[in-house]
């Protein structure tokens, strides 16, 4: 792709008018490659070139050049969010939908699947933003034209069906609408298993990713033996994929690995749990040495879920050493590039301090667990809708090391507190989703009410608190 690139430049220097349009081309070619190394910034160089070739041309000629711009700005979009720039993802997105409306109300024939494309991809940037009923709307629409398209040719779209119809469950997952979710995945792995059956080659790969996030949906619900047997057979026929093709399949055999431990340890089989986890993590320590601009993001992500399966077990030491490499991981990638990482490393710095604080090493709990506080704080300021539930649950975990650790009782208080008045907002808005995180603030008000030596009215907060969970309210 870079040698194509260096020669259809060469040629549009010498005459634009024949070879920029292959110019752009092959800009876009090489930064979908460029991407798939992990070479994110190269990447978008490379794609804001092609937006900028495309914009011209269709400038000068839209009939020609409009659903080419369209294509570019798709991928721009999708390279500005890997990084974290996910307002100019989103602004990316919704003008490349918008040219694609306009192209699908002229000939939707010929741009209708386009324009379901962006869709999905406008929902997806939305929902990182935290705009979640805002993300349901795209991906409801991007769902109901691949139905139709997939009726009038199922071969053609029944898998864009079937992918629209996963990001259509995780949006109303998000949202708490956790049947209608699970009404979505079902519908997808259906599809998937039938178009694997057929072909397998092309589609177990699909098939699989639908099971793990079937798995999710059952999860969510409860149906914790269901979840665990499609995490099961995902992890079976990615691992019978990893093992003819690794350079393809092993990254997706280490992300159900990771689903399948999170599934047993629901169950208490925490011993099965931690192995998974375990397999899970040197997967990707062996892909992050070979290509750690591509896979050192998920070793820390592994790490970090390693460290939460050795807890479990009372291996509070281990814990505490994955715990580390994570952050020390995630700190580097969050120097480079903080927009991307910053949020991972305070879910590892949240973690850290309360690894810490179980093994009583008092000051670096907190220092870990107020430098979380902070990150969070900087981040929801910046995008409330994205980041105020972490910081709410960060605000918590803060309350509960000094707690843990029987210190600073006063900033705990001030802590919890604001911890509970983020998280009743939120519960309110969608009490399937965050009710549990509000009643954990509040038994943690309870616990720092008793270390400040107020133990009448942490007893008649814990009593309330049982009263309700008795009459089976969350708020």
């Amino acid at each position: 792709a870079e040698e194509a690139t260096v020669i259809y430049r060469r040629l549009a220097e010498a005459n634009p008018d024949a070879y920029l349009p292959d110019l752009a081309a092959s800009l876009n070619n090489l930064g979908n490659r460029l991407s798939e190394l992990g070479r994110r910034e190269q990447a978008l160089t490379v794609a804001e070139e092609a937006v900028t070739i495309r914009r011209g041309l269709a400038e000068a000629n839209p009939d020609a050049y409009l659903p080419d711009l369209a294509v570019s700005l798709n991928n721009l979009g999708i390279f500005l969010s890997g990084l974290g720039r996910r307002e100019q993802a989103l602004a990316r997105a919704e003008e490349a939908a918008t040219i694609r409306r306009g192209l699908a109300e002229a000939n939707p024939d010929a741009y209708l699947p386009d324009l379901a494309v962006s869709l999905n991809n406008l929902g997806i940037f939305l929902s990182g933003l935290g705009r979640r009923e805002q993300a349901l709307a795209p991906a409801e629409e991007a769902t109901v034209i691949y139905r139709r398209l997939a009726e009038a040719n199922p071969d053609a779209y029944l898998p864009d069906l079937a992918m629209s119809l996963n990001n259509l469950g995780a949006f109303l997952s998000e949202l708490g609408r956790r049947e209608q979710a699970l009404a979505q995945a079902e519908e997808a792995t259906v599809i998937y298993r039938r178009l694997a059956e057929a072909n397998p080659d092309a589609y177990l790969p699909d098939l699989a990713a639908s099971l793990n996030n079937l798995g999710n949906r059952l999860s969510e619900l409860g149906r914790r033996e269901q979840a665990l047997a499609r995490a099961e057979e995902a992890v079976t026929i990615r691992r019978g994929l990893a093992e003819a093709n690794p350079d393809a399949y092993l990254p997706d055999l280490a992300a159900s690995l990771h689903n399948l431990g999170a599934f047993l340890s629901e169950l208490g089989r925490r011993e099965q749990a931690l192995a998974q986890a375990e397999e899970a993590t040197v997967i990707y320590r062996r892909l992050a040495e070979a290509n750690p601009d591509a896979y050192l993001p998920d070793l820390a992500a592994s790490l970090n879920n390693l460290g939460n399966h050795l807890s479990e077990l009372g291996r509070r030491e281990q814990a505490l050493a994955r715990a580390e490499e994570a952050v020390t991981i995630r700190r580097g990638l969050a120097e480079a590039n903080p927009d991307a990482y910053l949020p991972d490393l305070a879910a590892s710095l949240h973690n850290l301090g309360t690894f810490l604080s179980g093994l009583g090493r008092r000051e670096q709990a907190l220092a870990r667990a107020e430098e979380a506080v902070t990150i969070r704080r900087g981040l929801a300021e910046a995008n409330p809708d994205a980041y105020l539930p972490d910081l709410a649950m960060s605000l918590r975990a803060y309350g509960w090391v000094c707690v843990n650790v029987k210190a600073n009782y006063a900033q705990a208080l001030e802590s919890v507190t604001e911890a509970i008045g983020l998280f009743e907002p939120l519960t309110e808005q969608l009490p399937d989703v965050f009710a549990g995180q509000l009643i954990s603030a509040y038994r943690t008000l309870a616990d720092v009410l008793d270390g400040l030596g107020r133990a009448d009215e942490a007893t008649d907060l814990r009593r309330q608190l049982d009263q309700l969970a008795g009459h089976g309210r969350a708020s």
